[in-house]
């Protein structure tokens, strides 16, 4: 990543910051499970964005103090006989080549640092990432690290700096939109093959394995979320996850799945026949679906919020709904579709937002993913695309993969 776009970042969240006071971010360390098992790394997403640095034992600070702020950066030291077992650190060099970050220290130097700072008054503010998703999770480390902090120096007042990230977040820059990109087309590889190999007879765990095996081939980091894979009834689930039941003859097959490449996100939805035919129903409920998901990208711009797109998602679902003879009333819809129709995107699947009736911004990437779950006759469907909102509309990021009933069938027909 160009290491201007990273400075730029860190100077935008310097320009919502009071004078006098510092953002300390943790990246975050793995979470110790087992005797000998650590949960896979995930670092904090906004030292990510603020540094493009994926590892574990790391503090960024953002020092306001002085008259020009000033950024620093504490690593681990190498340790030969770790790196033997555990593989290799990044070096001072390597960490300011990635970042931009000149200023490069081992995390020795931190505690001492912040204590000289303190002791000559030269801050009364710090920040912390403290976002905490739901009050029966457990604490983030940031969260543990800033009441760590609060009980050693009380005197200090402890600041939220999530508001701040997550404004900036909502904004996605060029590199973002590239990655993002990747991330889509390499989630299309993975879905071309799910269509070649699905039959009936194949297992739900297996469309997953093929569509994981290819994301990784083609430079995946891997899934952005747990695949879900759901054939039949199982399809009519929001998050169904255990992907174990046979894929039938004559049913669908949902696959909600996404692709993270180089710390960034897609997230998309496509529902295929299993045999490769829709019958007559499932079209009928199918292309319903698929004008509620071409309206939201007529309508997506700056302006819009995803409160307005979903209401417009819902109307469309409504009335398909009623010519069909399934509602009466538009009222009657939370029956076949009970979630909203898009969120954000980017370093997280669901990325952040400050408030759910922020208005749209140019630069803004959104999901569009309206669907209708019928459990009477186990048919779940739903479509989902990535949108860049752009500065009239919007660009669909994943228009290449492919989504009406005629091309779909083409493809696995002719495959």
């Amino acid at each position: 990543m160009d290491t201007k776009l990273l400075e730029k970042r860190r100077e935008n969240v310097f320009a919502a910051m009071k004078e006098n006071s510092v953002a300390i971010i943790y990246s975050g360390v793995a979470m110790h499970v087992s005797e000998d098992e650590y949960m896979a790394f995930q670092v904090n997403k906004n030292f990510r964005y603020l540094t493009d640095i994926a590892r574990e034992q790391m503090i960024l600070v953002l020092d306001n103090t002085g008259e020009k702020p000033s950024t620093r950066l504490y690593i681990e030291e190498a340790d030969p006989l770790q790196e033997k077992w555990l593989g290799k650190k990044l070096t001072k060099d390597e960490a300011k080549e990635i970042s931009g970050i000149e200023d490069v220290q081992y995390l020795d130097a931190f505690s001492g640092k912040i204590s000289f700072m303190i002791s000559r008054s030269m801050f009364d503010t710090a920040y912390f990432d403290l976002f905490h998703g739901d009050a029966s999770n457990l604490p983030s480390y940031n969260e543990v690290k800033a009441k760590e902090f609060h009980e050693t120096y009380m005197g200090i007042g402890i600041r939220d700096l999530y508001p701040i990230l997550s404004h900036l977040r909502m904004k996605k820059d060029e590199e973002e939109v590239k990655r993002i990109r990747k991330a889509v087309e390499i989630t299309k590889e993975g879905l071309q093959q799910v269509m070649k190999r699905l039959k009936p007879g194949m297992m739900e765990y297996q469309a997953q394995a093929i569509y994981e095996g290819v994301i990784h081939y083609q430079g995946s980091e891997g899934p952005s979320f747990a695949t879900i894979a759901g054939s039949g009834f199982n399809g009519t689930m929001m998050h169904y996850g255990t992907n174990h039941c046979e894929c039938k003859d004559g049913t669908l097959l949902l696959l909600d799945l996404g692709t993270k490449y180089q710390g960034w996100c897609s997230d998309i939805t496509r529902t295929y026949p299993v045999n490769g035919k829709y019958t007559k129903r499932q079209k009928e409920i199918y292309d319903i679906v698929l004008a509620a998901n071409k309206k939201v990208i007529e309508c997506a711009k700056p302006g819009i919020t995803t409160k307005e797109l979903n209401d417009i998602a819902k109307e469309v679902l409504a009335k398909g709904l009623k010519d069909l003879g399934l509602i009466k009333e538009d009222s009657e819809l939370s029956k076949y579709y009970m979630h909203g129709v898009g969120h954000h995107l980017g370093l997280d699947v669901h990325d952040c937002t400050n408030h759910l009736g922020d208005k749209l911004t140019e630069g803004a990437v959104i999901t569009d993913e309206p669907g209708i779950y019928i459990e009477e006759e186990s048919i779940g469907i739903r479509i989902e695309d990535d949108l860049l909102i752009t500065k009239d509309g919007c660009e669909v990021l994943s228009k290449d993969i492919i989504k009406t009933t005629e091309e779909i069938e083409k493809f696995m027909a002719e495959n």
